[in-house]
């Protein structure tokens, strides 16, 4: 994710990029035409000057100095007029890019699979959500339009010295192949380096924003000098990817700054020869040195122009790379349902997070409508993989999963999935008010809904206490509620959604003493009459359950009830005893 292609420049990147354009071919017309009207001025306000010095200064016509010196006010306000309107529209051309190409990354990012996510650090895709497109602006408003000005300012003004004094124009540009080369270097020197500054940028970022993230962690076990040290590595590294770009343009610039003193001097030395012996006016020395500095300075802008260009051109590559990324999951479901009756079949279910590496093998229940169904077992013995498939977060391999009989593959998943709610063990909430968590800004759910909901569960008297009720904020992560408080939210979230199927995983687990009673008294409300798979520690909801399913290593060990499991003294009555008989509460 981090690497770009390694192209200088990428043409069918930047084309792609270019086709971001086509809805604002208007402006940029517009901003073409009047790029292409300041190229053309440039050459008027030297052409006065000079008539003003051999014609008026020097045959002392006051009057008519006056009407150029206001001619020349009334040109530089024009300019300073079309420089502001080209300005403008460029940086809104760009803008209105950088609006559209993040919709549609994050359109993109949204529709991708969960094991995408599992692979590529959060931080990164940040870096190309927000810092990334923000180049690609800066391509447009001060790279590409703003380069075709400064060499089509070039081109006009050395046509016009040219047409004006040949020998003049060309010991002006006699220092131009130590000036092309002095620019080829500097490219040369600054194409790693911008890659490099990306590069470290998406580092910085996924550092920081995983380590903020799991700030927790680090202060429990007293980590935090030993992170310190390692962002202090990945910062350096940054500095240092910058500094090699910044000392590559402190030796550039003063170069031609000093190749462009250069050029003034042989114009003044030569002009100045020619006015001793009257082959040059004053005015024609005024007006080449003049160009001279209207010519140098898109010369020495163009070059750095042209690495904003390389830069949005490298940010595209790493954009587009993640547009190319066509992990989905395949909807090619056509029936679409409007509310389940929750009859669930697994039928000889395989499925690997990757390649043959299985996470179920062969597993093989049913589940019928309003029925409730855990599943236990040890770590890693495949609990969660059930609810990853159920749910086509992750795409299973073989055998088929039935959903009142049909497919779950031809089941439009937006429809299946409206159709199943989910209870996790770590709870998400967005810093956001309580009611936004619990409606997900679905503007079907209403606010008495969601009452009624909370009311159901028995939070709503918890909810009411807070200082704004419903409104109040929870912060990032829900950091101003308690687990026991996080957990009832999802479980409102869950219930106001009324789904046919609901998964608790490990829902459960992390709730203090106090709120257990409550979170039973919720679990019993929500799986009431609905179709259940409850992945749990508590004993109480594993005994309350029409049937058990136990795991071992991704395969089906035993499937009963709680009384025939305990009865046949196997695996279950293992995992009862080792749990429940040292006086505690859970159940693996």
């Amino acid at each position: 994710m981090s690497e770009a292609t390694g192209k200088v420049f990428d043409v069918k990147s930047f084309r792609r990029t270019l086709a971001f354009v086509r809805p604002y071919k208007t402006i940029g017309i517009l901003s073409l035409v009047l790029t292409v009207l300041l190229s053309a001025l440039a050459p008027v306000q030297p052409k006065l000057i000079k008539f003003t010095l051999d014609n008026d200064l020097v045959m002392g016509r006051t009057r008519q100095l006056l009407y150029m010196i206001i001619l020349l006010l009334a040109f530089l306000l024009l300019r300073g007029v079309i420089q502001f309107l080209n300005t403008y529209y460029t940086n809104l051309l760009g803008q209105n890019i950088i609006k559209d190409m993040r919709i549609n990354l994050y359109r993109h990012i949204i529709d991708l699979r969960l094991q995408f996510y599992d692979q590529t650090p959060i931080g990164t895709l940040c870096t190309r959500v927000i810092s990334d497109i923000e180049t690609i602006a800066d391509m447009f408003s001060e790279g590409l339009i703003v380069m075709f000005n400064q060499l089509l300012t070039i081109i006009v003004i050395i046509i016009i010295m040219f047409m004006d004094d040949v020998w003049m124009t060309l010991l002006s540009l006699s220092v131009f192949p130590l000036l092309l080369f002095a620019t080829y270097l500097f490219q040369k020197a600054t194409q790693v380096s911008f890659q490099e500054v990306r590069t470290q940028v998406a580092r910085l970022n996924a550092f920081v924003q995983e380590h903020i993230t799991g700030m927790s962690v680090v202060q429990i076990f007293n980590r935090e000098e030993a992170e310190f040290e390692k962002f202090k590595q990945i910062n350096n590294a940054h500095k240092i990817a910058n500094i090699k770009a910044i000392w590559y343009y402190s030796i550039f610039f003063p170069v031609v700054d000093l190749l462009s003193a250069m050029a003034i001097a042989a114009i003044v030395w030569k002009g100045g020869e020619g006015i001793l012996f009257h082959t040059e006016s004053f005015g024609t020395v005024v007006e080449f040195t003049i160009y001279i500095g209207i010519l140098f300075v898109p010369i020495r802008q163009l070059a750095d122009k042209f690495n904003t260009l390389q830069m949005g051109v490298v940010a595209g590559q790493r954009i587009f790379k993640v547009f190319d990324n066509e992990s989905f999951i395949e909807d090619n479901g056509t029936i679409h349902i409007e509310k389940t009756d929750g009859n669930l079949i697994f039928k000889n279910v395989w499925f690997a997070y990757s390649d043959e590496n299985w996470a179920l093998r062969n597993v093989s229940f049913k589940v019928d409508p309003g029925q409730t169904l855990a599943i236990v077992g040890a770590t890693g013995a495949g609990k969660s993989s059930i609810i990853n498939i159920l749910g086509r977060y992750y795409e299973f391999q073989k055998g088929s999963i039935l959903l009142d009989g049909i497919d779950i593959k031809d089941i439009k998943i937006e429809t299946m999935r409206r159709n199943i709610a989910i209870v996790l063990q770590d709870v998400f909430l967005f810093s956001d008010s309580i009611a936004n968590n619990i409606a997900l800004y679905n503007n079907n759910i209403t606010q008495d809904q969601i009452e009624a909901a909370a009311e159901a569960i028995g939070a709503n008297e918890f909810i009411k206490n807070l200082p704004g009720g419903y409104n109040y904020n929870v912060r990032e992560r829900g950091a101003m509620l308690s687990a026991g408080q996080r957990q009832l939210v999802a479980f409102i979230r869950a219930y106001v959604q009324n789904p046919g199927v609901l998964i608790l995983d490990e829902a459960t687990s992390s709730i203090d003493t106090e709120s257990e009673k409550l979170i039973q008294a919720a679990i019993e409300k929500l799986t009431e009459h609905r179709t259940s798979i409850i992945i749990a520690h508590r004993l109480a909801t594993i005994q309350r359950a029409n049937k058990i399913l136990v795991l071992d290593h991704g395969e089906v060990v035993e499937e009963g009830t709680h009384r025939e499991l305990l009865a046949r003294n196997g695996f279950y009555k293992k995992l009862y005893e080792i749990q429940f008989e040292k006086g505690e509460r859970t159940i693996i």
